[in-house]
């Protein structure tokens, strides 16, 4: 009997093969996309420290005495003053009691320390070396 090459379709073994090659590919990428999600979380508070920064900066040039007592300050007793009105800093993840003011120099550049909400891990800070986040 003569074994019929004109069928239509897939052997199991190559079946097979596919899913293996599909599992290897989702468990190499599943972690990485992991990753990329929690950077982009934390990409949310570095556009967002970098709108207190300039604004501080703007008010440092104002009142620099006043400027300079707003260290050790979390950001929602003191956004009135900054020029942002409530809500402004709601972010998604963060909010405005995330950020900490750590710093303001004598040039008006404030060093700016941000705390992970809830569901994120870590901590960063903006300052004059530029965002630094430690997972």
């Amino acid at each position: 009997m003569e074994k019929d090459r004109n069928k239509i379709g897939f052997t199991l073994i190559e079946m097979m093969a596919v899913l293996l090659v599909v599992g290897v590919l989702a468990a190499l990428t599943i972690p990485i996309v992991r990753g990329r999600t929690e950077q982009s979380k934390w990409s949310e508070a570095a556009a967002t420290a970098g709108s207190i920064r300039q604004a501080i900066r703007a008010y440092y040039a104002e009142d620099s005495v006043a400027a300079a007592a707003m260290i050790g300050s979390t950001v929602d007793t003191i956004q009135g003053a900054l020029g942002f009105q409530s809500g402004d800093l709601t972010g998604r993840y963060f909010q405005a009691d995330n950020f900490t003011i750590t710093n303001v120099d004598g040039n008006g550049n404030a060093t700016i320390s941000v705390a992970a909400p809830a569901g994120l891990t870590g901590s960063a800070v903006l300052s004059d070396a530029g965002w630094i986040y430690s997972p």
